[in-house]
């Protein structure tokens, strides 16, 4: 049991973290009780609110990185990696129902695109959090790390080198499987595979990362879903409340980005994101 974790007691709840710390989070023990949200202080979920806002303006504004960010955070703090890919998708079935709102209003979506991905996205969401809750999945995580890298380092040279020039991508179904898997694997993935491989392909920027953030919906509430029936209600956390209204709050802000920003600037963002995020996993899984 992790330090300051105390166990549940007679009346099923949970304390998760140092009391007067920045993570203490009431949590919903196995008999599914609702969460006491009054019982939870604004100090304990501020900073939670905070990472939430940025990551998901990042996420509306380039395709990814909300899961990453999110995930990254919280098994920093000490929340196991099942938990938190847990929390996160939870936390997303929301920012991603703001966001998808978003990019349809500003036209971003490409709707056939749409429906190529949410399918095989959901078959790989499920067997992500099924395979999460069972066995570890950490030896493939470098590899996975290092591919994106490679891609966002493409991605930054194309925008800087080429003309925006644009034709519909070919490989569709088979990354909306991996994204959906490795996403609830690895508590985030889904933005920097699918999104990071159809720029690749010479996919229009605006119109595919307001896509993926749509499907991005589906998919979490998918894998919400799955995180429910196997872990319970104990995903429900203040972690998770504060990076959803920090998500909230954000989400139109980032489909307007996307909408306005030129092309090749979105690739250079979308790379560099790549770029820091897959090396920062690199150096974490390897240290």
């Amino acid at each position: 049991m992790a330090p300051g974790l105390n166990r549940c007691g007679d009346d099923g709840l949970a304390w998760h973290g140092r009391r007067g710390g920045i993570a203490p989070a009431l949590i919903v023990g196995d008999r599914g009780r609702a969460l006491d949200i009054a019982g939870i202080g604004l100090a304990e979920v501020a900073a939670f609110i905070a990472v939430g806002f940025v990551a998901q303006l990042i996420d509306g504004a380039l395709g990814m990185a909300f899961g990453v960010i999110s995930s990254t955070l919280l098994i920093s703090l000490g929340v196991p990696p099942a938990a938190a890919s847990a929390g996160v998708h939870a936390a997303e079935t929301f920012t991603t129902a703001a966001s998808g709102a978003s990019h349809i209003a500003h036209r971003n979506v490409d709707w056939r695109l749409f429906g190529r991905l949410a399918i095989p996205g959901v078959i790989g969401g499920v067997a992500g959090a099924y395979v999460l809750t069972t066995v570890s999945a950490d030896a493939a995580r470098p590899f996975v790390l290092a591919y994106l890298t490679g891609i966002g380092i493409y991605l930054v040279w194309r925008g800087t080198h080429y003309p925006s020039t644009h034709k519909p991508p070919r490989i569709v179904e088979p990354l909306g499987l991996a994204g959906g898997f490795l996403d609830a694997a690895g508590g985030g993935g889904w933005g920097p595979v699918v999104t990071g491989n159809l720029l690749v392909q010479g996919a229009e920027p605006r119109k595919t990362i307001g896509t993926v953030n749509t499907t991005e919906f589906v998919l979490t509430t998918t894998i919400s879903a799955t995180f429910i029936a196997t872990l319970g209600w104990a995903m429900f956390t203040a972690a998770t409340i504060g990076l959803l209204i920090g998500g909230v709050l954000a989400a139109p802000f980032g489909a307007l980005v996307a909408k306005r920003v030129r092309p090749t600037v979105l690739l250079v963002l979308v790379g560099t994101v790549l770029v820091l995020t897959g090396a920062y996993g690199i150096w974490k899984a390897l240290s």
